[in-house]
């Protein structure tokens, strides 16, 4: 037997969500769900690295990828969903390898 992390309940073996809490608990894998927190950060540096190099190359870009990652980052810290549809925007207009991750991340679920 194994117990959540994030609130104490006792867990099968082959658990993968908690259902006392509904959290991710550890995979067969050895991969946490506390993991995400550096795609967070990832994403966050590349939308910011991609607006800087944006600005130098195209002005008129600035228009929507500054807003685009404001939201974004405000968004992850105050653990709001990001639909898909954003995420997509996010791929296409800022940054690809940010947009990537963004759908790798679980927003609705994440940092329990």
């Amino acid at each position: 037997m194994k117990y959540c992390a994030h609130c104490g309940n006792e867990l099968l073996d082959e658990a993968v969500i908690c259902p006392k809490c509904g959290c991710r608990v550890e995979n067969g894998k050895g991969v946490k769900a506390t993991d995400q927190k550096d795609f967070i950060m990832v994403i966050k540096i590349f939308m910011i690295v991609a607006c800087v190099l944006g600005g130098f190359a195209f002005l008129i870009p600035l228009a929507w990828m500054i807003p685009m990652t404001v939201s974004v980052v405000n968004r992850l810290e105050s653990r709001q969903p990001i639909g898909v549809g954003f995420k997509v925007c996010v791929l296409l207009f800022v940054s690809v390898i940010a947009g990537i991750l963004l759908f790798f991340i679980d927003t609705e679920n994440y940092l329990c």
